[in-house]
């Protein structure tokens, strides 16, 4: 539950929920989501985000949350091809039109050609000569005419099936360009807290469904309105008595439909999450594919699949069976409705109040009415799956990106970096705590501490993937604070070789050359000679033009790590990060690699995080975080004649590497410490 004391410093500023400090405070929302009123039932961010959407006024919201209804966001992307759409309904209105003239040429045909009833106004004014031809000919007459309206309707059809088409196309590749360009600009801390599959399934089956009720369920509707409005146009004019009967059904489909709807969306929405669980675990077990391997994880990760699959199967079975059970009562109230117009039709047939041609035409106009309404019915069904698709897309979309303010500055980076009372807590839980120290420019800082202490906090702090709050203290760069320098900019100047190296699926050289794409290979080839890297791609077949593995399984851990750190130094960036980057590689690579990164780095500032000691023994500076708090600070000799934490972990990692030489003099096995 979040603190008592966090929303009462958010009311002090403003009553209600506005915008912008819903937008501050979603981190919280997210990480621990909050308890609905009878607090039994906990509701996680998303479902937040869809209540907050549904109670909140409009005008309450905040532009910063919730930009966008439902329609806005549709239209967003809609608008550049309203024009093609547009073509759409026009086929699409002609085609209706069209269709519509069939009844009256059977209601002609059996009225005027075999019943002898007078011709209409409008057949004697078309074709004078018609009236007086052989039953034959006018039968040839009526029969060409419904082959010319055939192939009219035929070209309405195909211009109607290409508009949507390229509608259709337009509209969702413009909804996927604007969906992947917000995610890339969303913050760090969004993506932590968002699963990769879930937010695939989002972008792609939500998609779909926002697709398909777009380009066929909307214009259907306008389709139906404008069918529905000419059909009984035409019906009350033949016979107004039983078009009565006929329209009083009509709105018994509309209200049984609107029931269904919102319980319809409803187990939507419960099916498409399950979905997103499914995604996401079938993700999670592709890219941990070595770990499953390598722990004997099949059987668990199968039956885990299995929950989760049997989960989302029994789902969208309990919504299959709710639109059964929609579509039964549809079909009973259409079929009573056929059915009493007939029977109404009949008898005034049998009394002569409608002649046997009009009673053919009104029930051919009946069935043009009554299952475009029921059609309706199965719209507005689709369009509660829709209305969930829409929510979940908002919810990435009204998600607030990084923004730098309008004065952001660019300011010289080979300058002094300082952490200034810097404190930073996930949640309830601190992770730094009023740490303050100096990096010199130009020099070799080394943070040394245990795991959870701090040190990855601190770079992506300094990176600006998390923010600091108000109360967090300061960090400079040259007496810049990093809220004021712009984002693009202060990341295109910190390089950063991360403990968990990323490689993407593409040649090495093309991961090395990734941040200067027109690189040469002389130049490819030299930072990674300095990463000790070279020699061991040239044994590959292929050398620099092998393909990598997804995530880079086809290297060794170490391998990964020294084209993590070749891709780095191509950035020639003046702050260079090593966290952890060379856990996996042996003490003496380590040491190869720290030699040539001290020739070579230039005036480049360089941060060294690590827990091997030896990796930071040669830095200019020293500092040793435990529980988030500086322990100590100074040289590698200074810290040693200390005797604290740093003396200890020396003291004892030393050790374990005599150890471990002994055995090998030995000709012992070692296990290390």
């Amino acid at each position: 539950m979040i603190g008592k004391n966090r929303i009462t410093a958010q009311n002090n500023k403003r009553s209600g929920l506005s915008g912008r400090r819903l937008s501050a405070c979603r981190p919280r929302l997210l990480e621990r989501g909050v308890f609905c009123a009878d607090k039994r039932l906990r509701l996680g961010p998303e479902a937040l985000f869809l209540r907050f959407r549904r109670e909140t006024p409009e005008h309450d919201r905040g532009g910063d949350f919730l930009k966008e209804t439902k329609r806005a966001l549709i239209w967003r992307f809609l608008r550049p091809y309203a024009w093609i759409f547009a073509l759409t309904l026009l086929f699409s209105v002609c085609n209706t039109v069209l269709g519509s003239l069939t009844p009256q040429v059977v209601r002609v045909a059996v009225d005027c050609v075999l019943g002898g009833e007078p011709f209409p106004e409008v057949v004697t004014l078309l074709a004078p000569g018609l009236t007086q031809a052989e039953p034959m000919t006018q039968l040839f007459a009526a029969a060409g005419f419904l082959l010319l309206v055939a192939v009219f309707s035929g070209l309405c059809t195909y211009g109607s099936r290409m508009t949507t088409a390229k509608g259709s196309e337009s509209f969702v590749k413009s909804m996927r360009d604007g969906l992947y360009q917000h995610i890339q600009r969303l913050p760090y801390a969004w993506h932590v807290q968002h699963s990769t599959g879930e937010i695939i399934q989002r972008c792609t089956s939500d998609v779909e469904v926002v697709r398909n009720f777009v380009t066929n369920q909307l214009l259907e509707v306008f389709r139906i309105v404008f069918l529905v409005v000419f059909s009984l146009v035409v019906m009350f004019s033949m016979n107004w008595k039983t078009s009565l009967i006929a329209l009083g059904f009509l709105p018994v489909i509309l209200l049984y439909s609107g029931f269904f709807y919102s319980k319809i969306a409803k187990r939507f929405l419960t099916a498409d999450e399950a979905e997103g669980e499914l995604s996401a675990a079938v993700q999670e077990n592709l890219t941990g594919v070595r770990v499953v391997r390598a722990f004997g994880r099949e059987k668990y990760e199968v039956e885990r699949f299995d929950q989760k699959n049997d989960r989302w199967a029994m789902l969208w079975i309990r919504l299959g069976r709710l639109l059964s059970a929609y579509w039964g009562i549809g079909d009973l109230i259409t079929g009573l409705q056929i059915l009493t117009v007939i029977c109404v039709g009949v008898t005034q047939a049998v009394n002569g109040e409608i002649t046997l041609g009009e009673f053919l035409a009104f029930v051919s106009y009946n069935q043009s009415l009554v299952w475009p309404v029921r059609g309706l019915g199965r719209i507005l069904s689709e369009m509660s799956k829709a209305g969930v698709s829409i929510d979940r897309l908002a919810y990435i979309l009204d998600s607030e990106t990084e923004q730098d303010p309008p004065d952001a500055q660019t300011p010289p980076m080979d300058k002094d970096i300082v952490f200034d009372h810097v404190s930073f807590s996930y949640g309830e839980q601190p992770v730094l705590q009023d740490v303050s120290f100096t990096i010199p420019a130009g020099k070799t800082f080394a943070i040394l501490g245990g795991t959870g202490s701090g040190k990855s906090t601190m770079i992506h702090l300094l990176d600006r993937l998390y923010e600091l709050p108000p109360d967090g203290g300061r960090i400079t760069i040259g007496g810049v604070e990093l809220s004021n320098i712009s984002r693009p900019y202060l990341r295109r100047n910190i390089g950063m070789v991360l403990q968990e190296p990323f490689l993407f699926s593409r040649t090495i050289r093309e991961n090395i050359a990734a941040v200067r794409p027109g690189a040469s290979i002389e130049e490819v080839r030299r930072h990674a000679g300095t990463a000790h890297v070279d020699e061991a791609i040239l044994e590959f077949a292929e050398g620099y033009d092998t393909i990598v593995g997804e995530r880079g399984v086809t290297l060794s851990g170490g391998q990964k790590q020294r084209v993590a750190i070749a891709r780095t130094l191509m950035q020639d960036a003046p702050v260079l990060i090593f966290d952890d980057s060379l856990s996996a590689v042996d003490a003496e690579t380590d040491a190869q690699i720290r030699a040539s990164l001290h020739d070579t780095k230039g005036s480049a500032t360089v941060i060294l995080i690590s827990h091997r000691v030896t990796t930071l023994m040669q830095a200019d500076q020293i500092l040793v975080l435990q529980n988030g708090k500086v322990a100590e600070i100074g040289t590698h000799e200074e810290l040693l004649a200390r005797g604290g934490i740093y003396r200890e972990t020396y003291d004892i990692q030393t050790a374990a590497a005599d150890r471990e030489l002994l055995r090998e003099e030995e000709g012992g096995e070692s296990h290390g410490v």
